[in-house]
């Protein structure tokens, strides 16, 4: 077999696995039940991990602080999302609080 017929063969299989994933959520949904406690450890657990993914996101690069632009940046937008501002504003308002930070030497 060759290495692209191998990749096409790895890219199906995952993406089955991806669909049977997201097909047996519903499914099961009304066949599991989980104590209320549970739920609310899931949800928090949630929470947790995306903080996690935007902490380390936003202050790291390459294992090393970033600076205090993208963190200022990151701060910027999630005050305008939390605002409920549009997603273009979010963002490009973001992109320009780290992009002027760095222009005045901010790192």
């Amino acid at each position: 077999m060759t290495s692209s017929m191998g990749f096409v063969l790895a890219a199906v299989v995952l993406g089955l696995g991806t669909f049977a994933f997201r097909f047996a959520g519903p499914l099961l949904r009304s066949r599991v039940e989980l104590a209320p406690r549970v739920e609310t450890l899931m949800a928090v657990a949630a929470v947790v991990l995306l903080t996690a993914l935007v902490a380390t996101t936003a202050l790291l690069e390459g294992g090393e602080f970033a600076g205090f632009a993208r963190p200022a940046g990151v701060v910027v937008g999630g005050v305008l999302a939390w605002r409920r501002a549009p997603f273009i504003a979010v963002v490009v308002a973001a992109a320009a609080t780290a992009a002027g930070l760095r222009l005045l030497g901010i790192p």
